[in-house]
């Protein structure tokens, strides 16, 4: 068993956990920097698996942390794709109404927009379709042209390559098992650091909890869908989106351009029954699916709106349900089509115990020792620079 020394140790080697180390080393150039990452590399989870959007940062209100984060975010992460030649979709977004109803919700997207300061556009239904012909809207939509697509996988790498090129390094295959009283133990050894940061996506609350933080809080593992368009790449040339449920964070089912042209539909947001239930039972892990059951049915049995979250969410599950939500925002589908699902991803969705409410925003705790980001909420992608660089500055206040 080995023993390790260093001044920064990172738990977690997804988008924010990267991010934070690049931006550790900038404010300290001489540090030993680690990042501990339980697979054999980086982003094997959440980070990527993501849908490689860069949102614009229109949906949250003015007063969270994910409006300022996404909207500095979008500019940052397209300027770091620049710098390191990873190429950008830049294919926009559109917003879509069902009724008159939704189309009230349209005027909130766009004044939230401008206080956020996002360039967005109020267009009509012809405006629309001159963007994108096949996309279905009830009078009016929003247009985003700063929105766009990029591989999240490249983005991982370029941030890897930028760390091993600074010196801070990536310990692969080690897995933090428990805290010790000036360390912690991992399966390989011992690591004695100045800082810890625990970004472990669907374990920081296990983890935070051993710190004596996180105690008003539990991670629910949610798990996205998408299917394959049966669309050449191309035929769709934005992204079109619903207008959304602003009382949840998911933003429901659109359709979504990647980086290389290609459409999917989707996602589902199912509750997830462990950590890391991808597929089957492989990965099962028995107090994990204990922990999500027993506060999924307390959720089920107090919580009518998450009830009927939960219902709405299920019947996605079928493909030609989830094709003919899609045929609400885009004409032309098929609906008999039956197109591949798409590898499924794991997002960790922040509950708040005392109130038993999903956490919609950024949610870190800690001490002079240790700092725990217990809900890197959806857009965390989009975010994960300028939230790094909000933890450093707690880091170093």
């Amino acid at each position: 068993m080995s023993k390790k020394i260093c001044d920064f140790l990172i738990v977690g080697g997804g988008v924010v956990g990267l991010s934070v180390a690049r931006e550790l080393r900038k404010r300290s150039p001489k540090a030993s920097i680690c990042v501990l990452e339980k697979e054999g590399n980086v982003g094997v989870h959440a980070s990527g698996r993501n849908s490689g959007v860069i949102h614009a940062g229109f949906y949250y209100s003015p007063d969270s942390m994910k409006a300022k984060f996404t909207r500095s975010g979008n500019l940052d992460l397209h300027q770091f794709c620049d710098e390191a030649k990873i190429p950008v979709n830049r294919c926009g977004k559109l917003v879509v109404a069902g009724d008159e109803k939704e189309e009230q919700v349209l005027d909130v997207l766009a004044e939230r927009g401008r206080i956020n300061g996002v360039p967005l556009t109020l267009i009509d239904k012809s405006q629309a379709a001159d963007i994108e012909p096949r996309a279905k809207t009830y009078r009016r939509a929003l247009w985003s042209p700063s929105t766009s697509s990029i591989n999240p996988r490249q983005v991982l790498d370029a941030l890897v390559t930028c760390l091993k090129k600074t010196g801070s390094s990536l310990s692969f295959g080690e897995t933090f098992v428990r805290k010790g009283q000036n360390s912690i133990q991992t399966n390989k050894g011992t690591i004695e650091a100045g800082m810890i940061i625990n970004c472990a996506g669907t374990y920081a609350d296990a983890i935070a909890k051993q710190f004596g933080m996180g105690r008003d809080y539990v991670i629910l593992p949610f798990k996205g869908l998408f299917i394959y368009a049966p669309e050449a790449n191309g035929a769709i040339r934005t992204h079109v989106y619903p207008v959304p449920d602003l009382s949840t964070p998911f933003l429901g089912v659109h359709v979504t351009i990647g980086a290389d042209g290609k459409t999917k539909y989707g996602p589902t947001a199912i509750p997830a029954l462990w950590n890391e239930h991808y597929q089957g039972l492989k990965n099962f892990r028995m107090g994990e699916f204990l922990k999500v059951a027993s506060a999924v049915g307390r959720k089920f049995l107090t919580d009518g709106e998450f009830r009927r979250l939960a219902r709405s969410e299920i019947r996605k599950l079928s493909r030609p349900f989830l094709l003919s939500q899609v045929s609400r925002l885009i004409s032309g589908v098929d609906l008999s089509a039956k197109p591949e699902w798409g590898p499924s991803g794991i997002r960790a969705q922040l509950v708040h115990k005392p109130t038993k409410s999903l956490v919609m925003d950024f949610v870190v705790e800690g001490d002079k020792r240790s700092l725990h980001v217990l809900n890197a909420v959806s857009p965390a992608f989009t975010c994960a620079f300028p939230f790094s660089r909000h933890l450093c500055d707690r880091i170093f206040s």
